[in-house]
């Protein structure tokens, strides 16, 4: 989806500073406008590039956005999920945002430019199984809130993209760690969660397979950047309207009972559930 978004931006004509992870990563992204950066905002040190390079844009080009698409997925249930886990989900998925944002503020306050922070429908709705993915994107959000209301005063907006299922290897990644989770739980941890566990993977690849493609979801995060006036928040897909509307208007006990039933869905045949 990143890959997707700089691809997009170049072809409305933003020079793109794309950051990768490793320079094998930037070769298809070597084109017209854009320019890959390795980047790890993880790395204080990466990102004290990042910030030189933009301050010290040979051309004297303002920096108009900054769209903060890092992410890793993370699946598993709260009580069997380990704590160095959660840490790296958040230390990827809100930390290095805000750092990244951090050291980028000036220069965006400097062209009075703006901040699009790409969040998730899990960062509006959490279910069984998505507590450490869907805590790191509701940290996203309330961080989002209220770096949006602090920077109003400056002009620098502050903008929130929650997609929904996108046909990326990300989901597939996130569930690599899911037989080690497994194998290493106690009977009476598998008694409460063997079967969920053993639904994510095919649940996590239904919801992944609705979804739109990254270059769909590009369109709706550029128009996130281009807009003369943004909304606040921009959905992408019809599943993330229709769930994130739910998750406003439907009781607690209500939106549980329908998560489940569709985490149901996908359990062992034979499950009690």
């Amino acid at each position: 989806m990143g890959a997707a978004t700089a691809l997009e931006l170049a072809r409305r004509g933003f020079h793109v500073l794309a950051g990768v992870r490793r320079d094998s990563d930037g070769t298809a992204l070597r084109a017209a406008g854009i320019e890959p950066v390795i980047l790890d905002i993880t790395n204080a040190d990466h990102i004290a590039a990042l910030a030189a390079r933009v301050t010290g844009d040979p051309e004297g080009r303002p920096l108009r956005a900054l769209v903060n698409n890092a992410g890793i997925p993370g699946a598993g249930p709260v009580e069997v999920t380990p704590l160095d886990q959660w840490r790296r989900i958040f230390e990827v998925n809100l930390f290095g945002h805000v750092a990244t944002t951090q050291a980028l503020i000036p220069a965006l306050v400097r062209s009075r430019g703006r901040i699009v922070n790409i969040s998730s429908v899990n960062g509006k709705l959490s279910m069984a199984g998505y507590g450490p993915y869907a805590s790191s994107k509701h940290a996203m959000e309330a961080m989002s809130d209220a770096l949006r209301t602090e920077l109003a005063p400056t002009g620098v907006q502050v903008v929130v993209v929650e997609p929904g299922g996108v046909k990326t290897e990300m989901a597939g990644h996130g569930l690599a760690g899911l037989t080690g989770l497994a194998t290493g739980m106690t009977p009476e941890q598998n008694a409460r969660y063997g079967d969920l566990v053993q639904a994510l993977p095919s649940h996590v690849a239904a919801f992944t397979e609705a979804g739109v493609t990254a270059d769909v979801a590009a369109r709706t995060i550029a128009k996130a950047v281009t807009d003369r006036r943004p909304r606040t928040r921009y959905t992408i897909g019809a599943t993330a309207g229709f769930l994130i509307s739910a998750s406003r208007l439907l009781p607690d006990r209500l939106l549980d009972r329908m998560t489940i039933s569709d985490l149901r869905k996908h359990y062992p045949a034979g499950s009690r559930g």
